[in-house]
């Protein structure tokens, strides 16, 4: 019995030397150096920005308005877009049959730049105050208003998504002062049923302040019920023209990059 304890032993101990013997082993992960994580191309395009003294656009931006005329605008409903143009600025028309003015070429993905100014002798209160709106793809609005010391409803006020979004401060200027949006848009991408993929979305700078943070756009903008959803692909952006009874506002200074 002694004996086959002593075979059994040394059996076991002898499986575990050849098992150990033949365990393998593997370099070890190389040190990491600052190389490994950096890479040179493709290098960035080279864009020269816009002055701001001279409010010139960056170099690889679609100038919509130089202070010249409207070559780059049209009616929506077809035909010449109907604004007048005084001494380097648009002045929205508010005689009927004017109507909006739409850019001829569609975008999809875009950075816009865009200055807009209320008449110093405004008057008027609530939604009858400087009204107007940049609509985005021709569907989506972003709302212009004189909110300098004029209450509305919050999600129609400058800077709303209009009626979605209100903006998350307000930092009108007074009547008579220019004020610049700068928006930074996604397109919506669909499904093949037509519903929504990924909503649009959208970030509202005004007067160098954040108004709307990467918002997600419910929709199309809905003056009454709420918002639909309708598939399209690229659209233009479109200047309205409000019917309301106060004096119209000016536009400067318009281009945008496309993204």
């Amino acid at each position: 019995m002694k004996k086959m304890m002593v075979l059994s032993m040394a059996a076991f101990l002898g499986l575990c030397f050849t098992a150990n013997a033949q365990e393998k082993t593997y370099p070890k992960q190389e040190p990491m150096r600052p190389g490994m994580s950096e890479y040179w191309t493709p290098q960035p395009k080279i864009v020269t920005p816009g002055d701001a003294k001279t409010n010139s656009a960056p170099s690889d931006a679609i100038v919509l308005f130089d202070g010249k005329d409207l070559s780059q605008w049209e009616n929506p409903r077809g035909g010449e877009a109907k604004w007048k143009v005084e001494n380097g600025v648009i002045v929205v028309n508010k005689e009927r049959g004017a109507g909006d003015i739409a850019t001829k070429e569609k975008f999809g993905n875009f950075q816009l730049h865009i200055e807009w100014c209320v008449p110093k002798d405004i008057e008027g209160t609530s939604q009858s105050r400087g009204n107007s709106g940049v609509f985005l793809q021709g569907m989506y609005e972003v709302q212009i208003l004189d909110s300098y010391e004029n209450e509305t409803y919050v999600n129609g006020m400058a800077g709303s998504i209009y009626k979605q979004t209100p903006p998350l401060v307000n930092v009108m200027r007074k009547p008579g002062e220019w004020n610049v949006y700068d928006i930074i848009y996604t397109a919506p991408i669909f499904n093949p049923d037509g519903t929504y993929l990924y909503r649009p979305r959208v970030t509202v700078i005004q007067n160098g302040v954040v108004l709307q943070n990467n918002v997600e756009i419910l929709g199309t903008t809905e003056y009454i019920g709420f918002p639909k959803v309708t598939p399209h692909g690229d659209g233009p952006i479109v200047l309205q023209m409000h019917g309301d009874p106060s004096k119209p506002i000016s536009f400067r200074n318009i281009w945008i990059r496309k993204l």
